[in-house]
């Protein structure tokens, strides 16, 4: 959002509250005595402190922390994407008239919510000169410039006076289950940008799991069961561990992700999960398999630890954070001293040969082996559900600290019968027992007695989980951050520790959503009006479909493209390309088509999506994303004029078409059908795709094809035509 447009966000606050910078999270702020303002307009630099340029954070959990000066350049790049603000970077040793000064100052100064000295506090003082930014450290420093940024978003001119500010725990952000769907990095590396403007610092991500097995599949089913191991080594001694080479990060892609997420400081947590859900290894080495659950490693198999520690082994010079995650999730409860040795002997050899921490999921509550075993207590405990422990009981009380992912903020993509598709938003402000806001050191939100003091310091922070329970074809990529948009920010509060309310939430979200540097997760399109893009092919020529929307997008065609009476001949290796990739939800995308044979191919694609008129043996419509076909039963009529509109409404997408000399319009959904355990399913489930807009045609497709319009919005009408889900079961054969 540019400051041009500031005034309308502006609008939208509440009074400014006393004491306070209203922002996701608050900041304590002091007013001056004198009053008057500062505007972000006055800024003619960023000073980084000559001091301190090269000094990075050692005590946070990443092992590759940004400079001073590289916090500062990104910096300087988010005013000019957020504000419409070019500020050059300099160093020097003192701040001059009408810059922000960044540099450091005393750590102890600083204090999370145990008392403790944190390396993530920082000071602004907002003077008639200009602003200064202190920080614990470089990362400090950096979450106040989130500060700044969020408040130049909501108003130009920041009041004279201080704030002092730092977070109440050490770990904020989200999980994300990228085992049983895969996410290209570049989501990945936009993800941290969302979560880093609301000063949340961790991405976990769940390497490698499958969909839950149905025991009663043939042993060869079960070796065929879906299941992905993200990280993709071409190591012989991984051979044959991934399978999936089209949907793998290699090390290359994974490098990129953690330095561009930590270049925003947020830190990626791997996790290997074993040995319970562990049926990809057991698809590899199936001998490592307990006799009574395929998708479990039998610890007791001597090979079985040997073969972990070889897998750690390849992929640890990989991983650039202090903590990695062992998974260690439901695992057969009569074998619990097994697990406790599986545990304790990975914990004992990552710490003593790669100087990590290791973290574990709740699973086995202190006391339960028959053996007297123990989980060591250096290991962090990752509690989920009080099934499993009671975290303050059975953990904290006991020396260990806990991260707090209690299911309460469970998300399942898609479908649950037990879980939701969103956060809950009346659970983060009104989650504690008393009706308050959420925090991380609330485990129950019903019991006030299971939950430690808020200075516990074993409270290590909070983190959601998004799960995909569904497997990878119930969901697009980007439906999993509609999942999060709305409710994590909200939650990134309450893991820092502000007192941000319900109403002052909604009352900013929007605009500061909008100018979240580092991203286009809404994958919106810049426009001067509400039509987007409109190729009439009036004014074509043998090399440009020119755009009568206004904003210049213009086609450009290849030679094997004809234009003729404002109408584009498609075929076999024609092309006309954007410079657009693919529009977020909500869009109208509509156009005129005529096939002229029965040759399956593309009518529209995107980076995210692909529209087709039939593939290989089937002349179906069907909208592809993430390698998935999810196919109309209705087919174009070969020799007639088709008015066609793909819409993206809500979280769902429809083809609305009106045959040549109809008037009635025929609407179909494109949906996906999941199972569960192969025995039961759920029909109709929606499918929110972007619209694919870089080229129309390209491959197969034989017809003619006019007035090709991209309108930001939807007829509301069409979200009244979303499918009944319809729950059933059928028996597996």
């Amino acid at each position: 959002m540019r400051l041009t447009l500031l005034a309308a966000a502006s609008a939208l606050l509440p009074l400014q509250i006393s004491a306070r910078w209203v922002g996701i999270p608050t900041v304590p702020f002091e007013a001056s005595s004198s009053k008057g303002t500062f505007s972000l307009k006055q800024l003619k630099s960023i000073i980084v402190d000559s001091a301190y340029q090269n000094t990075v954070d050692s005590k946070g959990e990443t092992l590759i922390p940004p400079t001073l000066k590289s916090f500062a350049s990104t910096f300087s790049d988010d005013l000019l994407s957020s504000l419409d603000l070019k500020i050059p970077v300099s160093i020097a040793k003192a701040a001059t008239k009408n810059s922000i000064f960044l540099t450091l100052g005393n750590s102890s100064d600083y204090l999370d919510a145990a008392g403790r000295p944190t390396s993530e506090g920082y000071s602004v003082t907002v003077t008639a000169q200009g602003i200064v930014i202190t920080g614990a450290s470089p990362l400090g420093i950096w979450w106040g410039t989130r500060s700044i940024l969020q408040q130049g978003v909501l108003s130009e001119k920041l009041s004279l006076g201080s704030a002092t500010d730092s977070p109440g725990w050490g770990i904020r952000g989200t999980f994300l289950d990228v085992g049983r769907h895969y996410y290209p990095p570049e989501f990945i590396i936009e993800m941290c940008s969302y979560l880093s403007f609301f000063k949340q610092n961790t991405l976990h991500l769940h390497l490698s799991d499958s969909m839950n097995l149905n025991p009663d599949l043939t042993y060869q089913e079960k070796l065929d069961y879906y299941s992905a191991f993200r990280l993709n080594s071409d190591s012989p001694a991984v051979a044959g561990l991934n399978k999936r080479a089209n949907e793998s990060w290699y090390h290359s892609d994974f490098e990129n992700m953690q330095q561009k997420c930590a270049s925003r400081g947020v830190t990626i947590i791997p996790e290997i999960e074993a040995p319970g859900h562990a049926l990809v290894i057991t698809q590899w080495k199936p001998e490592l398999a307990l006799s009574t659950d395929f998708t479990m490693l039998n610890i007791s198999n001597p090979e079985t630890i040997p073969t972990m520690k070889t897998i750690w082994d390849t992929f640890m010079p990989w991983f650039h954070s202090k903590t990695v995650h062992l998974g260690a999730d439901e695992y057969s409860s009569l074998e619990v001293a097994q697990y406790n040795l599986y545990v304790n002997t990975m914990h004992d050899y990552i710490l003593k040969k790669y100087n990590k921490n290791v973290r574990i999921w709740g699973t086995f509550r202190p006391g339960a082996a028959t053996d007297g075993s123990e989980i060591n207590t250096d290991v962090s405990i990752q509690h989920w559900e009080f099934f499993e422990d009671n975290p303050y009981f059975d953990y904290i009380r006991n020396n260990y600290s806990v991260l707090n992912s209690d299911d309460q903020f469970y998300i399942v993509a898609k479908w649950s019968g037990s879980y939701p598709q969103t956060l809950n938003m009346t659970r983060i402000f009104h989650g504690a027992p008393d009706g308050g806001p959420t925090a991380p050191y609330i485990f129950d939100k019903f019991n006030a007695t299971n939950n430690p003091p808020r200075d516990s310091p074993y409270v290590l922070g909070q983190l959601p989980a998004l799960w995909n329970d569904m497997g990878p074809n119930s969901t697009s990529v980007i439906e999993a951050y509609y999942s999060l948009r709305e409710g994590l920010p909200a939650l990134g509060d309450k893991q820092w520790g502000g007192d941000l309310l319900m109403e002052e939430y909604y009352s900013i979200f929007e605009p500061l959503q909008a100018s979240i540097p580092g991203q286009n997760l809404d994958r919106r399109i810049p426009s001067k009006t509400s039509t987007i893009l409109s190729y009439d092919f009036s004014s074509s020529n043998s090399k440009t479909v020119k755009d009568k929307s206004g904003n210049g997008y213009h086609g450009t065609l290849n030679n094997n493209c004809d234009v003729k009476n404002s109408v584009l001949t498609l075929r076999n290796g024609c092309e006309v390309s954007t410079p657009l990739t693919s529009k977020g939800k909500n869009y109208t995308l509509s156009f005129s088509v005529k096939p002229t044979s029965s040759a399956p191919g593309t009518l529209f694609s995107g980076s995210a999506s692909t529209l087709k008129a039939g593939n290989g043996s089937i002349d179906n419509v069907m909208l592809v994303t993430g390698g998935t076909p999810y196919v109309l039963n209705y087919t174009l009529p070969v020799g007639l004029w088709t008015d066609v509109k793909l819409v993206g409404i809500n979280n769902a997408t429809y083809l609305a078409v009106t045959p040549e000399g109809s008037k009635e319009e025929a609407v179909h959904e494109f949906t996906i059908v999941i199972g569960i355990y192969s025995n039961s399913f759920v029909w109709n489930l929606p499918m929110a795709i972007e619209a694919p807009v870089a080229a129309i045609g390209g491959d197969g497709f034989e017809g003619l094809m006019k007035n090709v319009k991209l309108v930001d919005g939807a007829d509301a009408k069409y979200a009244a035509y979303v499918a009944p889900l319809v729950i059933g079961v059928a028996p597996y054969t």
